[in-house]
């Protein structure tokens, strides 16, 4: 006797095969009915004998394409329509929205096989795709996902494809960006002026690459700058053009056992490199000389990452190059360019050759980065691949956008229980970056379709965020104090809730006290905070220009803790720097453009400074990352330089006078540089583990649970250390996994604050 259902699926069911894969499924367990996308997933109406309906069921949980991800199946019975066949209906496009997006993924092995194949249609063709890879957010205009709302709709498939697309068995069966040579994009390859160039832009491009040349490439999210990173001369020539002195330049390998040769790698690395979100991995550098020293200039790491689309592999196939640099082909500053016509404006003088195609770019997304700390991912940089994939949360996050801060900036949406944090964006400080964060916020907010109820941001009263809010009609806005919401972040990211202990070790984070806070212990939960333990605070005079100075920000430091001494300390330490010693010290004593902070960020640049190993900054965080990187996971070392823990009407305070004192003798008198940044790290392990203890003895059976967040604890010395220091103690200790610890995860916690505190 047949029997009928209706189920519903819901999650990342839509651009990853879904509907093919269900009709197979039919097929094989002898079930009858239909298909189709919808916006709230994908529904299926099933006819069948109930022990196939139950295999049927099993198979489609269990045994999905390796790019959905299920979320929830909703059955429910229906009556029998006596249908003869399975069949995948037109998509229902009415109806409110509960659509998972499809993401980004690298381009599948059997693509790979047949892009290589001689004898396969697709050979050589730089846009092979299927159902199982290829472009997907990146092309979409409008849900839910089939061709025509897609920036495919301008290449009408050939009689081949469009056999394929019908081909129920076929594994490009309904792959919406389907296409071959005959009906699909093409490249072309354009010189400096943007003038076409007559020749196989592919084999060209190869060929100029291996001359030295630096290429704007357009992938699938953006433009990069790309040229041979074991040219020397090219190497040096892209940072000269691109004004990018020292920040480190970004490898594609043309394959694993390439990124062998110059890198170390663990099996979790490996995974990562390998999965179909390709994302770029820091890795430990090995000595060699196959890459431009140019590439990572004194660092110990190096990003790498493998060939994610066709076009790359042929690049790297037909160059017969082991490394190319990709960097993301931005000016300084500004967001990923997308559009042809503004790389060719914007990159003009710092790019030789465009190799561009005609499938435009929708929505621009820049590449992932990830490092595995303690045996943990920890995401640098959320982006593509991974956005706009929800996490899932306890609480009601329904109609709240959380706006995130100032830098590296990324925003959240919440939905029903479902949070979508949107794409790396960038620094909020031109009006091309703000114009970006704005277009891909309405876009989200267009598919995701939420009602206007609460917008979170955070507490400093000069972040632009302030500014993009008053556009959107919303009925309550919440201030969110930027550690709080670190701490929330961690506590969303572990699905924590309640009250925990959170160290933030961040750069920078305007405090309840109007002062500018980074070195914290804080104790609370969703909706409340009290600051448990803080960093002394010390003047930054000049602000911003401190921070880009390390040097200014040690001596202001010194001659803040050291009145006398530290002004003696500071012009041995910076003899050429008299003169402007002179005014920093009457701007601490005037309180003349000097904010106060006290932040682990400027602590490290501070140290970074005294030990001479970067005292200006070229990009964000560069002293303290320079600095880090000469702590070695696999050193020891047990003594610690003096500090002072101090109880100040209930508030501990760090007093690091001692220490920097300390730090700075060891330098002048020429001790090894590595080891006084082993024990300085030792030292604030040593210090916050004690601080903890004091809290602890406190607090009597208070919790035990702590949450790491801020951007520090991307230093991996620093985040594995302390935890097992802390969980030695009998602390439960919590780091981020899913979200970057820095402030692209600053909206989820603010999201999360929201959601509880306008619940009261």
């Amino acid at each position: 006797m047949l029997s009928a259902l209706k189920a519903v699926v819901r999650g990342r069911v839509q651009g990853v095969g879904f509907r093919p894969f269900v009709s197979q499924l039919a097929k094989k367990h002898r079930i009858k009915g239909t298909v189709q996308n919808n916006m709230d997933g994908v529904k299926i109406h099933i006819e069948g004998e109930d022990s196939d309906i139950l295999s049927f069921l099993s198979d489609m949980e269990f045994k999905s394409p390796r790019l959905s991800k299920i979320e929830k199946i909703i059955v429910e019975p229906a009556t029998v329509a006596g249908y003869d066949e399975f069949f995948i209906i037109p998509s229902e496009r009415s109806g409110s929205s509960l659509l998972v997006l499809p993401v980004d993924s690298a381009v599948c092995e059997e693509c790979l096989e047949e892009l290589d194949n001689p004898y396969d249609r697709r050979f050589h063709y730089p846009f092979i795709n299927c159902t199982q890879c290829g472009p997907r957010y990146t092309i979409i205009n409008e849900l839910p996902y089939d061709r025509p709302y897609t920036s495919m709709k301008s290449f009408p498939m050939c009689p081949d494809c469009q056999r394929e697309y019908e081909d129920p068995i076929n594994r490009r069966h309904h792959a919406q960006p389907i296409a071959c040579e005959k009906c699909g994009p093409s490249v072309t390859l354009l010189n400096s002026d943007g003038e076409m160039i007559s020749a196989d832009p592919l084999r060209k491009t190869a060929e100029l690459l291996k001359q030295g040349a630096i290429i704007a490439i357009k992938g699938l999210g953006g433009y990069h700058l790309c040229c041979d990173a074991g040219n020397e001369e090219a190497v040096a020539l892209l940072r000269k053009r691109k004004l990018r002195q020292a920040r480190p330049l970004a490898v594609m390998a043309r394959d694993l056992h390439a990124i062998k040769i110059i890198a170390m790698f663990s099996d979790e690395e490996k995974n990562i490199l390998e999965s179909p979100e390709a994302p770029i991995v820091v890795l430990r550098k090995r000595p060699c000389v196959y890459l431009a020293e140019g590439i990572a200039p004194g660092m110990s790491t190096v990003g790498v990452m493998l060939p994610y689309t066709p076009l790359h592999h042929l690049i790297l196939k037909h160059s017969e190059l082991d490394y190319l640099v990709i960097t993301s082909a931005n000016p300084s500053g500004q967001p990923i360019l997308y559009h042809d016509h503004q790389a060719i404006n914007y990159l003009n003088k710092i790019a030789d050759y465009y190799l561009t195609h005609n499938r435009e770019i929708l929505h621009p997304v820049d590449d992932s980065v990830i490092q595995i700390s303690g045996g943990q991912r920890d995401f640098l940089r959320r982006s593509r691949g991974y956005v706009p994939d929800p996490l899932s949360s306890n609480a009601n996050v329904n109609g709240i956008v959380a706006f995130g801060g100032q830098q590296k900036s990324a925003f959240t949406i919440g939905r029903n229980d479902q949070i979508f944090v949107g794409p790396y964006i960038g620094n909020l400080e031109n009006m091309e970056t703000i114009d970006y964060y704005k277009s891909e916020l309405d876009h989200l907010l267009s598919w995701i379709q939420i009602p206007f109820k609460t917008a979170a941001i955070d507490l400093h009263p000069g972040f632009n965020t302030r500014k993009l809010v008053k556009d959107y009609p919303f009925t309550e806005i919440i201030e969110v104090q930027h550690h709080h919401a670190h701490m929330v972040s961690c506590m969303a990211d572990n699905q924590l809730d309640g009250d925990v202990l959170g160290i933030i070790l961040d750069g920078t984070g305007y405090g309840s006290d109007g002062q500018i806070w980074g070195f914290e212990i804080l104790y609370g939960n969703e909706s409340e905070f009290e600051r448990k333990a803080q960093l002394a605070y010390t003047p930054l005079p000049g602000g911003e220009k401190a921070i880009r100075e390390p040097w200014r920000n040690a001596a202001a430091m010194l001659m803040s803790l050291l009145g006398s001494e530290g002004e003696e300390i500071s012009g041995q330490l910076f003899p050429e720097k008299k003169n402007e010693l002179n005014i920093l010290k009457a701007m601490i004593k005037k309180e003349i453009n000097s904010p106060l902070a006290g932040t682990c960020g400027r602590l490290f640049d501070a140290v970074s400074a005294i030990c001479g190993v970067c005292t200006y900054s070229t990009y964000d965080g560069e002293a303290a990352i320079k600095f880090s990187e000469l702590a070695k996971e696999d050193t020891g070392f047990d003594s610690v330089y003096p500090y002072e823990i101090k109880d100040i009407n209930g508030l501990l305070r760090y007093d690091f006078s001692l220490m920097l004192k300390q730090i700075s003798s060891d330098s002048l008198n020429g001790k090894e540089v590595g080891e006084i940044c082993i024990r300085f790290h030792e030292t604030i392990i040593q210090a916050i583990s004690s601080g903890m203890e004091k809290l602890k003895l406190k607090q009597g059976s208070g919790t035990r649970k702590v949450v790491l967040s801020g951007g520090s604890f991307h230093n991996k010395y620093l985040l594995t250390r302390l935890k097992a220091e802390l969980a030695g103690k009998g602390f439960e200790v919590y780091s981020h996994r899913n979200i970057p610890c820095n402030d692209g995860g600053l909206s989820l916690g603010q999201l999360i604050v929201a959601a509880a505190k306008r619940g009261k």
